[in-house]
């Protein structure tokens, strides 16, 4: 195997430690030609589709790419900002203000963003990452809860980069935070603004994203932690079983995944006299396609025209103080024994470390 290559080693370099907040991508325009080589990169991924390569290659050359990518760009174009795509634009606020956040506690660590489809993409934040000089790298998914469609495809194409490096730099992975005190206050913060700023609904409904129910019997937890994090954001909220409900949308295909999904939940409540339903989406940190468009302008309207009188959805926790601070926590408890400490917290340390080194020296002699 041929390696990249890279500079020479220069012994005594400074090392820095380094955070990258990896989301899912996005297309860099709402328009078709830019939604085909991002699907064709993301629905490639075999983590997202577990069909045989031969099979899924015709399906998707052949059927999906010619139709969905100007039916996905007419959908990004009711989304997109002056600034771009949403998810973006917060993927990259979060990254900023945590490296803020860490500096004011004291912690001085480089944060970085990256994409798994698209860009800035994994592999070139990676490589300037080494060029900067970071020789410890946590990499934290955007993904609460753990899934080998999303989860598992950042920590692949993170060891994929990798064995074609020659000096790799220490690793660190975080698998999920479901049930993070942290995470779990920020979406009660959220919730209880957004119930303050309107009242509070007759019904709560927390939609996660779906994956095929197989990935469930084959051994994924996401289904698992999906609920466990909504029964820690509904006992926080206090409210009781009946008030609240979870759901799975984003249902791709004819297979069966997990259920109940979120569009046909809305209207069977609609249509059992539910007047008012509140919807936020735990699972994604950053407001992006699957709950502008899908759920504040789709499942909005499915609800309505069922039979309901009103729907609101919660925006995710995007930039949010509660939030970024929880991301700095995560940080902290996974950068452990790293170091991380700012440059006058560094030499206050080594100082005290030398001045301990004398005594002890003094001592031992002493007692020789």
């Amino acid at each position: 195997m041929s390696f990249q290559a890279e500079p020479p080693y220069v012994h005594g370099t400074p090392s820095k430690t380094a955070v990258v907040l990896v989301n899912l991508g996005t297309p860099e325009a709402p328009t078709a030609a830019a939604l085909r080589p991002y699907l064709k990169q993301f629905l490639s991924d075999s983590r997202v589709v577990e069909i045989p390569k031969a099979l899924w290659w015709l399906i998707l050359h052949g059927i999906i790419l010619p139709l969905r990518a100007g039916k996905s760009a007419a959908k990004y174009a009711t989304i997109w900002t002056a600034d771009g795509s949403p998810l973006k634009v917060h993927t990259e606020k979060q990254a900023r203000l945590l490296q803020g956040y860490l500096g004011q506690r004291g912690h001085q660590l480089q944060v970085a963003y990256a994409m798994s489809y698209g860009q800035p993409s994994l592999p070139g934040v990676l490589d300037q990452l080494k060029a900067d000089g970071c020789e410890r790298i946590l990499i934290l998914p955007a993904y609460p809860q753990y899934s080998a469609t999303t989860t598992a495809s950042v920590f692949d194409a993170v060891f994929a980069h990798y064995r074609k490096v020659r000096n790799i730099p220490e690793l660190r992975l975080v698998k999920h935070y479901h049930d993070h005190p942290g995470y779990i206050d920020a979406l009660k913060q959220s919730v209880l603004a957004h119930w303050q700023a309107n009242g509070r609904p007759d019904r709560l409904v927390m939609s996660f994203h779906g994956v095929p129910k197989r990935t469930l019997t084959l051994g994924d937890p996401y289904h698992c932690e999906c609920y466990k994090t909504a029964r820690l954001l509904a006992a926080a909220l206090g409210l009781t079983q009946e008030q609240y409900l979870v759901t799975f949308q984003s249902r791709f295909g004819k297979a069966e995944w997990l259920q109940p999904y979120t569009a046909p939940s809305l209207q069977k409540l609609a249509r059992e006299g539910v007047a008012r339903v509140d919807l936020i989406c735990p699972g994604f940190t950053s407001d992006c396609l699957e709950t502008l468009e899908e759920i504040a302008i789709e499942a909005r309207h499915d609800f309505l025209a069922a039979g309901g009188r009103d729907f609101r959805y919660i925006a995710c926790l995007n930039e949010s103080a509660a939030w970024v601070h929880a991301l700095a926590d995560i940080v902290l408890q996974h950068a452990g024994g790293w170091p991380t400490a700012s440059n006058a917290d560094s030499r206050a340390a080594q100082q005290a470390a030398a001045q301990i080194a004398r005594t002890e020296s003094r001592r031992l002699g002493a007692a020789s």
